[in-house]
């Protein structure tokens, strides 16, 4: 639990923490590297550490063959969370622009012409029109970019949970040495730079310090919590029963279909086509060759970890 506590905290803590040091600041090019790896971390595990997981769960052999091993339940829930968190987004995203817009104030070119008391003002207040309408346009991206962004974060951090939460229990359930010590750490490694891919978001979305706080404890304790929970329940569990099976199966299959947007979506997309990375060919290799080296080291972590 301490372990994993660490890693988790200091993983979402660490683009905080590294601000101040000019080359490592959020905003520098090595973190789109940092980022692309953390990315790709996240990605493998929706793909490869929770989608089998969540394959096996609907796919026991404890559950009955009809319908459970009629259809592929897996992939439909994987790919119905996926199609909700575009939808969730694009309505959100939508609603703020619009309101945004009802709220956008015309500017007034007589007014700026009195104001600036210029008699060949016409083209001048024109000027200024334009200039205050750019203005407002740019103030109106930023505020829907914080929205979005918050918004991301919000659903990313639900999969990311759901994951961590579910996870934690099946640790702390299990009593086999073997078994607990090389995942410990593969979670370890894991919570880490999936802490460090959701604590970039929080950064960028620039909260208060109070939600700031509130966000990274909320996601430094749900595994060691979910450990704990396994710990307490490790002699009732029962992991192979088709109520935990289907629970763990609906619940992994929905985490991996966010995880798997969020990571190529919203993580990746955003960086990838970036002007000042699309704009520097040395980045670009830079960041797909950390996104390849995340998504590599999570995969042979996570059945390493015999997740």
């Amino acid at each position: 639990m301490a372990a994993i506590l660490l890693a988790s905290a200091l993983g979402v803590c660490l683009p905080f923490l590294v601000k101040n040091i000019k080359f490592l600041h959020p905003e520098k090019d090595i973190y789109f590297l940092i980022k692309a790896f953390a990315a790709g971390v996240i990605l493998a595990t929706g793909f490869i550490h929770v989608l089998p997981d969540a394959y096996e769960s609907l796919r026991s052999p404890c559950l009955s063959e009809n319908p459970w091993r009629k259809f592929p339940f897996t992939g439909f829930i994987a790919m119905l969370s996926a199609i909700g968190t575009l939808m969730m987004e694009a309505f959100a995203t939508g609603y703020q622009k619009r309101s945004d817009l009802r709220k956008a104030q015309p500017v007034n070119a007589d007014h700026d012409e009195e104001t600036n008391g210029a008699h060949a003002g016409h083209v001048h207040g024109s000027a200024l029109v334009l200039e205050r309408l750019d203005s407002s346009d740019l103030i109106r991206h930023r505020i829907i970019s914080q929205a979005r962004i918050r918004l991301d974060l919000q659903v990313l951090e639900l999969g990311i949970v759901v994951h961590s939460v579910i996870i934690g229990v099946s640790l702390g359930a299990s009593e086999s040495s073997s078994t607990i010590k090389p995942l410990i750490a593969a979670l370890s490694f894991h919570q880490f730079f999936e802490g460090l891919g959701l604590g970039g978001c929080i950064f960028q979305a620039k909260f208060k310090h109070r939600t700031v706080i509130i966000m990274v404890l909320f996601f430094s304790f749900t595994t060691p919590s979910g450990i704990a929970i396994g710990i307490g329940i490790s002699s009732i569990y029962n992991e192979n029963s088709p109520t935990a099976l289907l629970v763990q199966g609906f619940l992994l299959s929905a985490s991996a279909g966010i995880l798997i947007y969020m990571a190529l979506v919203d993580l990746l997309a955003a960086d990838f086509m970036n002007p000042k990375m699309l704009c520097n060919f040395r980045l670009q290799v830079g960041a797909n060759f950390t996104l390849l080296l995340g998504a590599s080291l999570m995969s042979v972590l996570a059945r390493w970890g015999g997740s």
